[in-house]
């Protein structure tokens, strides 16, 4: 069995700590492969979370928590059979890997596999984060947390309340599979989030912001306090809900501001261009590569290999390394995002999609850092271009029918364009639409991509998973806008 683990440090880590070596995992797989299977892997998994949380200017919570495991997975067809355990040890994988394959494999007896050997491609090296991050002293960011909160009610007076949170993560991992491969990866993450509740006049606004990515804790304190500018921001979106008017309702054209509003794209546009529901034919993008599925602006990317982002790893949840999928080219379908099932099945090439959210769980095409490419306009320009209609800056939630594109979502902050100037604010504006449809309502597409803060969690069938959205500013024309004025 081949190896791919940078310095060798993770896989060196699972063997000490759990007495493995490379042929306890080969004589796994083995047995994983006793009945008719094509594929079988195994997910080696240690994480290690360090949490703090700070409300009403006091310290609320703080948490360590560790978890271990390993899952088992057989592939049969269409089938997956999968086991996992939280006492990792010789016995007890192969206790997992029977069970495994009892419910992937058929009654039909068939020859053990061999173990290909084959030499993994090479990972990256995407985010350099010494270990010892993880064990920053509480008191040091109990600071943070401090300084976050001051800062925060320093914006405006009328902000009565402040709740801050900081989580540290490290996770490493080590994946080996019946094609021959063993590979490992340590991952860090860290996640900054501040909600502010303002107070005037016997209302009340909240709103939250924040960031974070596959980084150190210096991240926080680089570049003049990464952390006090979410605090302020935060703070700011708040206040503004003061001085908010009525929504008008029906169909206008509507800007969206760069960066976070590509949640909008990742929910509407990306889910359905996940491979399992295209190789079910439930998304309403399947059948459809090669076709013109939005306007010739859009080029729409999903990439994983972007260096210290949220949604980026060295290696997927299946050991395949990350890469950049362009999905949608000037407007045409290119390519859907797979896993390994899904590729096989498909005939196709795995893209580094394979995604879990920890050991418990079996790994499914999921997004990484997905957003559509900048485009030639001045935003200014764009926003000029508007007689009449709506900026929308940021998002909260929403709900999306991936069959039919269907979806409906929330902007947390937009304003009014009266004149080709961005107005008041509005309050409770809702956008509604069609994912498909809406990319070919694109008519301008601004130079000023940016991606999120590194903020962003994904959901899908119950298991969710860190992920980064972008979007330049671009122009929808004739979106239907929901609001409380008819």
């Amino acid at each position: 069995m081949t190896q791919n683990a940078g310095d060798g440090t993770p896989q060196t880590f699972f063997f000490d700590r759990f007495g493995l070596d490379a042929s306890a995992l080969e004589a796994t797989l083995g047995s994983a492969l006793a009945r008719r299977a094509d594929f079988a892997d195994l997910y080696f998994e240690f994480r290690t979370v360090q949490g703090v949380a700070l409300e009403e200017g006091s310290v609320k919570k703080t948490t360590h928590s560790v978890s271990q495991g390993v899952g088992v997975r057989v592939l049969a067809g269409e089938k997956t059979g999968y086991a996992y355990s939280d006492e990792v040890s010789v016995e007890r994988l192969q206790v997992a890997a029977e069970h495994a394959r009892q419910i992937a494999s058929s009654a039909a007896e068939s020859t053990a596999v061999d173990l290909r050997r084959v030499q993994p491609s090479r990972a990256h090296a995407l985010y350099p984060v010494a270990s010892a991050d993880i064990a920053r002293p509480l008191p040091e960011r109990i600071a943070l947390l401090e300084r976050v909160d001051r800062a925060a009610r320093a914006y405006d007076p009328r902000i009565v309340n402040v709740m801050a949170s900081l989580a540290i993560e490290e996770k490493v991992v080590l994946i080996a599979n019946s094609a021959g491969e063993l590979v490992s990866d340590r991952q860090p993450l860290l996640r900054l989030q501040v909600a502010c509740i303002a107070e005037h006049e016997g209302r009340r606004h909240s709103a939250s912001a924040g960031g974070g990515g596959r980084v150190a804790f210096d991240f926080l304190i680089d570049d003049e306090e990464r952390a006090i500018a979410f605090a302020r921001e935060a703070a700011r979106q708040a206040v503004v809900a003061f001085d908010a008017v009525d929504t008008p309702a029906g169909q206008m054209t509507v800007v969206l501001g760069p960066g976070w509003p590509g949640v909008l794209l990742h929910e509407a546009v990306g889910h359905g261009l996940e491979g399992d529901f295209n190789r079910k034919g439930t998304s309403a993008f399947s059948k459809l590569l090669g076709q013109r599925v939005a306007s010739e602006l859009c080029t729409v990317v999903d990439d994983g290999t972007l260096p210290s982002r949220r949604g980026s790893l060295n290696v997927d949840d299946e050991g395949t390394p990350t890469r950049r999928n362009v999905l949608i080219e000037k407007g045409r379908l290119t390519g859907y995002l797979q896993d390994r099932l899904n590729a096989r099945l498909m005939g196709v090439e795995p893209t580094g999609n394979g995604r879990r959210e920890s050991f418990m769980h079996y790994p499914m095409p999921r997004m990484t850092n997905t957003f559509m490419l900048a485009g030639e306009d001045d935003p200014q320009d764009i926003i000029r271009s508007v007689d009449r209609g709506l900026y929308a800056v940021s998002f909260g939630g929403g709900q999306v029918d991936i069959t039919n594109g269907k979806f409906v979502f929330s902007a947390s902050e937009a304003y009014l364009i009266e004149g080709g100037r961005i107005g008041a604010p509005v309050k409770d504006a809702t956008l509604i639409g069609n994912g498909p449809d809406v990319l070919t309502r694109i008519s301008r597409v601004g130079s000023d991509l940016k991606l999120d803060e590194g903020i962003g969690v994904c959901g899908k069938d119950g298991q969710s998973v860190p992920v980064g959205v972008g979007l330049p500013t671009v122009r929808i024309d004739g979106l239907t806008v929901g609001g409380t004025q008819a």
